[in-house]
This record gives structure tokens, C-alpha cells and sequence, in this order.
């Protein structure tokens, strides 16, 4: 699995011109989903990032989780992030799990949130619909997580 994890003072996320959910203070998670993904990548990458340390502490450090400050995450689901770019200009996604692996996946993925931070702090995206995502980033703070330290570049 590969999350890009935004720290953001707002985000939302539009389906057609419609907001359909909105989050204050907290963070972005932009989920995509290997075709080899398993439950414990879900559970274990979920509680990586509900464990991140990327909000600042009273002397500026980033040493505060998004428990510590009560914040909020967005998690949309976005499969383009293991778009294989190595042979020429149009990404192949051959590597991103199907739509029903994806999503069930997915769904863990929130619940496991959910279970970490309580379900009113969690809003998501509808699995595969076509979003628009606002994101006021905080920072900047960007950080990339993924379950496949272990493997090596050939792997990948």
C-alpha cells in the first residue's frame, strides 16, 4: 500500500459540484492499493499513520499525532499512485489491485482508522467515483508511506 499523508488546516472532497465531505484541522490520506496488498498491510500501514508524528509540538517540532490534536482525516481512495511510469509517457496500472480487492482493502484501511481515532473524525471518498479533492496544506508537510520497505527496487 502507498499513502500520501498531507497535513492540512482544511480539505474536502467534491463528487460532480457537490461538496460531500469536508475536514478542518488533520490530515489527507491518499490510499493506493497494491495488487498484493493484504489485511495486515491495511492494519499495519492504518496505524502508522494515525501514529505520525507531523503536527507541531508548543515548541514547533513536529512530535504530535493527529490523536494528540484532535484532528481530523480525509482518506480518498487513489489507485494512479502505483502508476508505473518506467516505459514511456502513459502510465500503466497493472500493478494497482482490482476494483474489489481495492476497495474491500480500502474499507479495512478506514475501519482500522476508525477503530484508532473514533468514527466522527474520519470522513472518506466514494470508492471509485470520479473527485475532486481540495486540500489546504499545512506546512508544507507531505509525507509518503508505504508496506514495502522490505522490497527491494527490483521487487517493486
Amino acid at each position: 500500500m502507498r499513502a500520501v499523508v498531507q497535513r492540512v488546516s482544511r480539505g474536502s472532497v467534491k463528487i460532480g459540484n457537490d461538496y460531500y465531505k469536508e475536514i478542518g484541522n488533520g490530515m489527507v490520506v491518499l490510499l493506493g492499493v497494491h495488487k498484493d496488498d493484504t489485511e495486515e498491510d491495511a492494519t499495519k500501514l492504518a496505524e502508522k499513520i494515525c501514529n505520525l508524528r507531523i503536527f507541531n509540538d508548543e515548541n514547533g517540532k513536529l512530535n504530535l499525532s493527529i490523536n494528540q490534536v484532535s484532528g481530523e482525516m480525509l482518506i480518498i481512495s487513489q489507485f494512479t499512485l502505483y502508476g508505473d511510469c518506467k516505459r514511456g509517457n502513459r502510465p500503466s496500472f497493472i500493478d494497482s489491485a482490482d476494483a474489489a480487492k481495492g476497495n474491500a482493502i480500502y474499507e479495512l484501511f478506514v475501519k482500522e482508522c476508525k477503530k484508532i481515532l473514533g468514527e466522527e473524525r474520519i470522513k472518506t471518498g466514494i470508492f471509485g467515483a470520479m473527485m475532486t479533492v481540495e486540500i489546504i496544506n499545512e506546512g508544507p508537510v507531505t509525507i509518503i508511506v508505504h508496506t514495502d520497505y522490505n522490497k527491494t527496487l527490483s521487487e517493486k
